[in-house]
């Protein structure tokens, strides 16, 4: 053996091949979406046919919620810009160049920490000592109050700085817009 050759650890070439497979699955927006949707089914099936482990539904439901508002909130916050000028904002004029939406937490990082928490979760899910017994009609009540005052502040923000977090497609030069 060449004393050049580097010599990798099992859990270096298990990284290696995740980081390989995450590279390779960073085009295929919808198929990741999918699979995404089809473990968090499963999981929810799971805790249905099991009827505990509400805590951890519950901390995956507010670790989920953080991550959407991460997704479609704006990279500079323009609250927190109002006397700087950090270069990335939303275009404050309609005279303004197109600049397209800066997200704060870019799709392919919302989807992984989404999913990764999706398969904790479930891991979790084969260990009884975290299944702590509440009531959970409170939680989901807490949750859904949580997740629509969350919201409205949110889309409050964004009709107050005029910005939309999903655009479909590029704007077309010399398209009319729709004032």
């Amino acid at each position: 053996m060449d004393g050049d050759e580097p010599t990798f650890s099992s859990s270096e070439v298990w990284a290696r091949k995740y980081q390989y497979l995450l590279d390779k699955s960073s085009t295929h927006v919808m198929p990741r979406w999918a699979g995404f949707f089809v473990l968090l089914f499963i999981y929810w099936i799971r805790v249905y046919a099991l009827g505990a482990f509400y805590i951890v539904t519950y901390g995956l439901g507010i670790y989920l919620l953080n991550q959407l508002i991460g997704f479609i909130s704006p990279q500079f916050d323009p609250d927190m810009a109002e006397g700087d000028d950090l270069g990335g904002g939303l275009p404050t004029r309609d005279t303004e160049e197109y600049r397209p939406f800066a997200r704060r937490l870019p799709e392919f990082k919302f989807w992984h920490s989404c999913t990764r928490a999706v398969v904790i979760s479930f891991s979790l899910t084969f260990f009884g000592f975290v299944d702590i017994p509440v009531f959970w009609p409170i939680l989901l009540m807490y949750f859904c109050v949580l997740f629509f005052v969350t919201m409205k502040r949110q889309i409050e923000h964004m009709i107050k700085y005029k910005y939309l977090p999903f655009s479909w497609g590029k704007p077309k030069p010399g398209a009319k817009s729709n004032k």
